[in-house]
């Protein structure tokens, strides 16, 4: 779960801190601070390879039939 400080929910008081913000009285805390560069990078990378890789190794036919059993599985009744 996100560690970092929530922004206030009253609206007054979250348009006196974006204000602080852009003017530079307050400071923007930035979520990935104290983390491994590498770490975060890696973990960006997780979810773009796994469907490419996947669909690389099955065949045509494969691919079909996943669709098929997927579409049937959509649209079966309840």
């Amino acid at each position: 779960m996100a560690t970092r400080p929530k922004r206030p929910r009253d609206p007054n008081q979250l348009a006196a801190l974006i204000v602080g913000i852009s003017i530079g009285e307050v400071e923007d805390v930035d979520p990935d601070t104290g983390k491994d560069p590498a770490a975060i990078s890696r973990g960006k990378l997780g979810g773009f390879k796994g469907g490419k890789a996947r669909a690389d190794s099955l065949s045509r036919q494969e691919r079909s039939e996943i669709a098929k059993k997927a579409a049937s599985a959509r649209w079966a009744k309840k």
